[in-house]
């Protein structure tokens, strides 16, 4: 067994490629959450230490983070 036979291209380019799409759909939704929401989410966060509305955040970013990573794995 060689290298080439444990290693395809092929499954290392389309593993990278859907990490990137992943990760764009993750961003692409932390985006339109942000314009959607009546206040700047990030100034809430960082600057008023808004814990609660961190939490709530961070749960919305890993629920969006698991559709997406089921919907690439399939």
């Amino acid at each position: 067994m060689n290298l080439s036979e444990l290693i395809n291209l092929k499954y290392v380019v389309a593993s990278v490629l859907y990490s990137v799409l992943g990760i764009l759909i993750l961003l692409l939704a932390f985006w339109i959450i942000e314009k959607i929401t009546p206040e700047n989410l990030w100034k809430e966060i960082l600057e008023k230490q808004n814990m609660a509305l961190a939490v709530v955040f961070a749960a919305f970013i890993i629920a969006i983070a698991i559709i997406v990573s089921s919907s690439i794995h399939g």
